[in-house]
């Protein structure tokens, strides 16, 4: 892929430090299942966190292709560590750019725009993943406050985090149009944080319940028009997804470059096993697919940094599900090269395998996007 001069000054630094900062920290962070918090503030004084933020509120003024480039060189050393790379593009400054008013952005943008700002997205709960319409959360008017009451599941730096963007129903029953989002100080009294969720891989990228009980918040956390929810988070989830897919790419890529370092080293009958075709052959397939999936990721990061989001929908969620596949198929034929070694934690491939899978679930599971992509084209 051709980058600019200034991409490739950011993708240099960005590998720079996932090997000098990151790399470091993995082994810690599959043990302790812990959050290394010293990365805020690498991330944050290297613009990482804050990419989105345009630069007349002090941020760097990034767009979704320079995302896409650091998650991706992060995503090679740690996919749980590219979580944190660009926390706030979601969770805070997207919403703002996008539905918040005036007032909002400019007490809200600056202060991310120091790096230190942490923000997670609650949605998901326990009965509403990808049916993000059978949301149960409600948030009801009362005078100048909402009031809210519910449950969320599987939140994201949710301990960690300084802002929520919490997704409630503030009309009864189900659908879309009941829906408004909110942007909460997780301070707020009623706000719980409950357990950290016991995860198969993404050790150093928590995940919370959470829980309000009567948490009343200020009318002006309100993004948006009421019952706007809805559109607000298609809207943002299609702007990140590619960021994920970027993460996965980067595991991808080092699924292949532990394979072909293993199948150089790693003898057998004689001979490497480099030299047997059945290696070979996976190794070749690998690289096929690591390459068409960079190449879809990065031309639709231009296209939609064009401006032109004519097809937003559509290739958010060809290269969400495409590059997270792939990334699951490399880290399985990673682990099979690499044969018992591969189920060891002595190689780092088998964390590849666990790590990759999550990316296939989160932000609608590769089964929707498929739905999403064929109505797209069918028109439906």
């Amino acid at each position: 892929m051709k980058f600019t001069e200034e991409q490739q000054m950011l993708r240099d630094m960005v590998r720079r430090v996932a090997e000098e900062q990151v790399r470091p920290l993995v082994a810690e962070m599959e043990e302790t299942r812990e959050f290394p918090e010293s990365l805020v503030e690498v991330f944050g004084d290297l613009g990482l966190l804050q990419m989105w933020v345009p630069e007349e509120y002090g941020g760097p003024g990034g767009d979704l292709t320079s995302v896409c480039i650091a998650k991706e060189e992060i995503g090679k050393v740690s996919l749980a560590a590219s979580t944190l790379c660009a926390n706030n593009s979601i969770g805070l400054i997207l919403p703002l750019l996008h539905f918040g008013t005036q007032a909002q952005k400019d007490h809200y943008l600056p202060l991310a725009a120091l790096g230190r700002t942490l923000s997670c997205v609650a949605i998901t709960e326990p009965d509403a993943g990808s049916d993000v319409s059978a949301i149960r959360t409600t948030a009801r008017r009362a005078g100048d406050s909402y009031v809210i009451n519910g449950q969320k599941s599987w939140i994201t730096w949710a301990a960690q985090a300084h802002y929520m963007l919490l997704f409630a129903r503030t009309s009864e029953g189900r659908g879309h149009d009941g829906i408004s989002v909110f942007l909460v100080d997780t301070k707020t009294p009623g706000l719980t944080i409950g357990r950290k969720e016991v995860k198969m891989g993404r050790h150093g990228s928590p995940s919370y319940s959470v829980f309000f009980e009567n948490m009343r918040i200020d009318a002006d956390c309100l993004l948006g028009e009421e019952g706007t929810g809805f559109k607000a988070c298609m809207k943002i989830l299609d702007l990140n997804r590619p960021s994920v897919a970027a993460s996965s790419l980067g595991l991808a890529q080092a699924a292949l470059d532990e394979s072909i370092s293993y199948a150089r080293e790693r003898r057998q009958f004689g001979k490497r096993i480099a030299d047997f075709q059945a290696i070979q052959f996976k190794i070749a397939n690998m690289a096929m697919k690591i390459e068409a999936a960079r190449t879809l990721l990065y031309t639709s990061a231009q296209e939609i940094d064009s401006g032109d989001t004519s097809r937003l929908t559509l290739l958010s969620s060809m290269v969400k599900c495409y590059v997270t596949d792939v990334a699951m198929e490399a880290a399985l034929e990673a682990v099979q090269i690499h044969g018992s070694y591969g189920y060891s934690t002595e190689y780092p491939v088998e964390r590849f395998m666990r790590d990759a899978k999550l990316n296939q679930i989160l932000e609608g599971t590769n089964e929707i996007h498929h739905v999403i992509i064929a109505r797209q084209l069918l028109g439906k």
